[in-house]
């Protein structure tokens, strides 16, 4: 059902191997969970963190009557260890801690008697799209699709496999990005992996969400930062009818 009421809630998800607990949203959709739970998604938030327009991420998968879950990876080590994974993960080619913090996240979403842990799905955002993808390509258990928002793509087309069905959106005008996007089309074109990859050319970086980052604005310039409603209404259209088709296993209302 589209346009259900979300209800969030802050919670601690554990982590592995006695490594403490990290700090997340979930947005649920009101009223009780039909038999056999929902789906659910676990979102990765952009560089800036848990800001207000990765919050409107979780309504808006709540209201199409998934359970999203939001980590704060920066409550985990802070800032810098999770920048320091991901410069490890561009290095490397491998996924580092951020991985281990998104499958924390996914675990204990699965575990939720309202979930379905074999419906999930794992959607990021710049920084948090190569995670996303990064952690996809490790085939977890219950995820059926990554959306991957002008995040970083692997070089080596062999290192996504094994990832599930992906849906991604980048922006033209990103000078940073775009080439990322023509290359996941390429890698999962390749490999015979169901995908709908599309470059908004009219578009800058972090175009789908309503973010204000100002000092970004002045700063990054290659990436021409700036939300574009009419490609963001796009870009979530496909991402919903990709998630509703291969996570929840319905054909999408639109």
């Amino acid at each position: 059902m589209v346009n259900q009421r979300a209800v969030r809630q802050d919670v601690r998800v554990p982590l592995p191997d006695g490594g403490g607990s990290l700090a997340a949203t979930v947005a649920v959709p009101e009223g009780a969970a039909p038999a056999g739970g929902r789906p659910g998604v676990v979102v990765v938030h952009e560089f800036y963190g848990v800001a207000p327009d990765m919050l409107g991420v979780l309504d808006l998968f709540a209201a199409r009557g998934y359970t999203a879950v939001l980590p704060d990876l920066y409550s985990a080590g802070g800032r810098l260890a999770c920048l320091a994974g991901a410069m490890h993960q561009l290095a490397t080619g491998r996924p580092g801690r951020p991985a281990g913090i998104i499958d924390a996240t996914r675990r204990w979403l699965a575990g939720r008697d309202d979930v379905d842990g074999d419906r999930l799905g794992v959607i990021g955002f710049c920084m948090g799209g190569g995670f996303a993808l990064a952690y996809a390509a490790g085939a977890p258990p219950g995820v059926r699709a990554a959306s991957v928002n002008y995040g970083a793509v692997p070089r080596d087309r062999d290192e996504l496999r094994s990832v599930c069905p992906v849906v991604a959106s980048y922006g033209g005008r990103d000078l940073s990005f775009r080439g990322q996007g023509r290359r996941l089309r390429e890698h999962l074109r390749g490999l015979g992996i169901e995908h709908d990859v599309e470059v908004y050319e009219g578009s800058g970086h972090a175009f789908m969400t309503e973010g204000h980052h100002p000092v970004a604005r002045l700063v990054a310039f290659p990436l021409r930062i700036g939300f574009d409603r009419e490609a963001a209404g796009d870009a979530w259209r496909r991402t919903f009818a990709f998630f509703d088709t291969h996570v929840a296993g319905h054909e999408s209302a639109g």
